[in-house]
C-alpha cells in the first residue's frame, strides 16, 4: 500500500460563486492543519443555476490550475463572491491579475470552452451521487451537506476523516502483517 492510499479524501462540491463555500474556507483550513498529509481535499465543481457567473469561474479556476495556481485563484474568488455576482468576468480577470496568473488565457478559455468538459463532468457526476447544493462534502461515501446548515458540521467531517483513515491504516496493518 503507498501513502497515497493511507490519505482520507475529501471532495467538495463548490459553486465558487456561493457565500457559504466562501465560508467553508475557514472548516477547510481547519481540517488541513489537523489532517496535514493524511488528508487530501478535491475540490470539485457544482455551479448551481441561480450564480450566473458560477460556470465562468468554475472555468476560470480550471484555467488558473492548468497555470498552477488553481487553490489559490479559488480562494481569492471565493472572497469576492458578492464581486462576482455584480461583476461577472471583469472580477474573473481581476483576481486572475492580481495573483500574477496570465489574464488573457483565463479570458481566451472562457471564450473556447476548453475547461467545460470537466466542469461539466464534475457537475454530472455530483448530480448522481445526490449533491444539490453547495457546499456538499464526501468522505469515506458519506455524502455531508453544507448548504442546508454548516451548524455541526466541522465535526461531522472530522469525525468521519477519522474513520477513514482509522480504516485505512487496519488495511495496511493486514497487507504489511
Amino acid at each position: 500500500m503507498n501513502d497515497t492510499d493511507k490519505r482520507a479524501v475529501l471532495e467538495v462540491w463548490c459553486d465558487l460563486q456561493c457565500s457559504d463555500c466562501h465560508r467553508a474556507l475557514a472548516d477547510l483550513r481547519v481540517l488541513r492543519e489537523r489532517f496535514g498529509d493524511a488528508l487530501e481535499i478535491r475540490r470539485r465543481h457544482f455551479p448551481l443555476p441561480g450564480h450566473r457567473h458560477a460556470l465562468a469561474a468554475a472555468q476560470a479556476a480550471e484555467e488558473a490550475a492548468a497555470q498552477g495556481r488553481g487553490e489559490e485563484y479559488t480562494q481569492a474568488l471565493l472572497a469576492r463572491t458578492g464581486d462576482l455576482a455584480r461583476g461577472g468576468t471583469r472580477v474573473l480577470l481581476e483576481v486572475a491579475s492580481g495573483l500574477g496568473l496570465d489574464a488573457e488565457e483565463i479570458d481566451t478559455a472562457l471564450i473556447d470552452g476548453r475547461h467545460l468538459l470537466a466542469v461539466d463532468a464534475d457537475q454530472a457526476e455530483g448530480q448522481a451521487i445526490g449533491v444539490t447544493g453547495t457546499p456538499t462534502y464526501v468522505v469515506g461515501g458519506l455524502r455531508l451537506d453544507g448548504g442546508r446548515s454548516q451548524d455541526g458540521l466541522l465535526e461531522r467531517i472530522t469525525e468521519a476523516v477519522e474513520a477513514q483513515l482509522t480504516a485505512r491504516e487496519g488495511a495496511a496493518a493486514r497487507t504489511d502483517g
